[in-house]
């Protein structure tokens, strides 16, 4: 078996309760000269001879451009200089050339630099968005497709361009449209599986969905969603709804749909949002007649899940239970990524004190941090379709859920960075949830953790460390292709899909991958079998939602995903 190695090499990815640092901060602030820079600046000092080889070298490739000697050509892969244009006109096709070359030089010069991983991830960020942001397919002077649409359009192109760039950068986030906030509307066009709301709490509303088969599993599922998105990203659309999905399949499924904070709850910390869970859970059992439940919970959702369950565990409650799902969820922040090189606790302390003088996190603020993350495909991209072209982005379920983004408590910010700067989870005793310390080597519930590849939030390795953590005798780790979202919605029939699947057996992710062959498909199937195993017998589709105790409110998606 051929193993991509750099697929499973050390993550360079973020995760997410560490991002909102950053993003209490901005990112003008995060691109500042720092320590790092000087740091990188004095090793560089060092090795003179290597710093005058890479310089030379770069001067003869200038040169060798300049004759039009140089057959220096981008990645296949590489979508921005795929116009023909970048290689038949010679002015363009310098110009990407010289790119190419001052990019491979900086980044060798970068690679070769002795300094420690927080200096070498951060120096790799600040890198990558100033050379991605210099690249000539940005420049309008030099982008065929820019060319192309002010001659189709006979210049209208460009005064389109210029009116969404003055739209995208009069608000927060300050970054290009990746789509139109008319392109989908909630509860028409996605987040579509039908149910009602059978309970609301000053927190959250809890949507329980039609069975779509006559009977179902006795035992049902919880839904956790991230505390800072909205719930929907699981009922997408029709098709591609991981709810739909189980709900075909004869599961019961009920999710939790959080509020939109405002300054008003800015008081809402981590044990107030797990006393939701147990209040949703509650609600579960009493509907469903069932003394157990499984929880899914995805990232931030995660980390609040697994705290509760280690709270149900530590008072007796445990089998209240039936199986324990993190999807991208990172518990142990040890190297993970850009955000723990670039946090500490001054830093925090600044971040925290500013969204308390608001009363909240921004999730535009959010927005414009992930966006920066990716910055080919979630800036440039953007960029030049909607100010170089003049055009509109093209409708995405997903973007628009991207897009579609809510604000976090002020307390529970503090909480989750904090927890970021300390690594609490990671050892036992040194968190707390509502009064009980956290120990997830005592949590012995069943757990199916899942991680994308791609992965440039929850790095799939730090989530398979973090699986680690977990007391789970029966643990079933999976490796699914793709990023953050894409993991997730993953529903059969994409012929590229692929996933990973094991138990947490090796030391090392890198290892784990490696003795585990992928298998084509989604991974759905191989989750809604595991909980099937573990949901009960099969008994009669209740012929109502709700009960006396929890009537239905209104119908799914219910109020609280419309505040804005």
């Amino acid at each position: 078996m051929v193993v991509d190695n750099s697929a499973f090499s050390d993550e360079h990815a973020v995760p997410l309760d560490l991002l909102l640092t950053g993003s209490a901060l901005g990112m003008g602030r995060r691109m500042l000269p720092n320590s790092s820079w000087s740091r990188l600046a004095l090793d560089l000092a060092k090795r003179p001879r290597f710093v005058v080889d890479k310089l030379g070298g770069l001067g003869d490739e200038l040169a060798a451009i300049v004759r039009g000697a140089s057959t220096r050509a981008p990645a296949k892969a590489d979508k921005r200089f795929a116009d023909p244009a970048w290689q038949t006109n010679p002015l363009f096709r310098r110009a990407m050339q010289t790119w190419l070359a001052a990019d491979d030089t900086v980044h060798a010069l970068l690679a070769e630099a002795d300094l420690d991983w927080r200096d070498a991830e951060w120096m790799r960020f600040v890198v990558d968005n100033i050379l991605e942001a210099l690249a000539p397919s940005n420049n309008p002077l030099f982008s065929p497709p820019a060319w192309k649409a002010l001659v189709d359009t006979g210049g209208l192109s460009a005064i389109r361009g210029f009116r969404h760039f003055l739209d995208d950068f009069s608000d927060a986030p300050r970054v290009p449209s990746t789509v139109a906030p008319d392109a989908f509307t909630v509860g028409e066009t996605v987040a579509l599986t039908p149910g009602s709301v059978v309970a609301r709490t000053e927190m959250f509303e809890l949507i329980q969905y039609a069975p779509q088969t006559d009977q179902v599993r006795a035992v049902p599922l919880l839904i956790v969603p991230p505390m800072i998105n909205k719930f929907y990203i699981l009922d997408i659309s029709p098709d591609r709804s991981m709810i739909e999905y189980l709900v075909r399949g004869g599961q019961q499924v009920f999710t939790i749909s959080w509020r939109n904070p405002t300054a008003q709850q800015r008081d809402w910390g981590l044990d107030n949002y797990g006393q939701a869970v147990l209040d949703a859970l509650d609600a579960v059992e009493r509907i469903s007649g069932s003394d157990r439940a499984h929880v899914q919970a995805s990232c931030s959702g995660g980390i609040l899940a697994a705290m509760t369950a280690a709270h149900l565990a530590a008072t007796d409650q445990v089998e209240r239970l039936a199986g324990l799902t993190l999807l991208v969820t990172v518990l142990d922040q040890h190297r993970a990524g850009l955000a723990a090189a670039a946090l500490d606790e001054d830093t925090a302390n600044v971040a925290i004190a500013m969204s308390a003088r608001q009363g909240y996190l921004d999730g535009r603020s959010l927005a414009e941090v992930f966006a920066f993350l990716r910055p080919t495909d979630l800036v440039w991209r953007y960029w030049i379709n909607n100010y170089l072209q003049g055009r509109r982005p093209e409708p995405f379920d997903v973007l628009f859920w991207n897009a579609d983004t809510t604000r976090m408590p002020a307390a529970l910010h503090r909480d989750m960075v904090m927890m970021g700067v300390h690594n609490t989870l990671a050892a036992p005793n040194q968190a707390t949830m509502l009064g009980t310390q956290v120990d997830l080597s005592m949590l012995p519930v069943d757990a199916y953790v899942v991680a994308g590849i791609a992965d440039h939030i929850s790095p799939w390795q730090a989530c398979y460390r973090s699986a680690r953590l977990l007391g789970s005798k029966d643990l079933r780790f999976v490796l699914s292709t793709s990023g953050h979202i894409a993991a997730l919605v993953n529903p059969p029939g994409n012929p590229r899909a692929s996933f990973r699947v094991g138990s947490t057996d090796r030391i090392e992710p890198g290892e784990w991958a490696e003795a585990h062959a992928p298998q084509q498909g989604s991974w759905w199937p191989n989750y809604a079998a595991w909980l099937a195993e573990r949901s009960g017998p099969e008994v009669d589709a209740p012929s109502a939602l709700g009960s006396a105790e929890f009537p239905p409110l209104v119908e799914a998606p219910g109020t609280y995903v419309l505040e804005r």
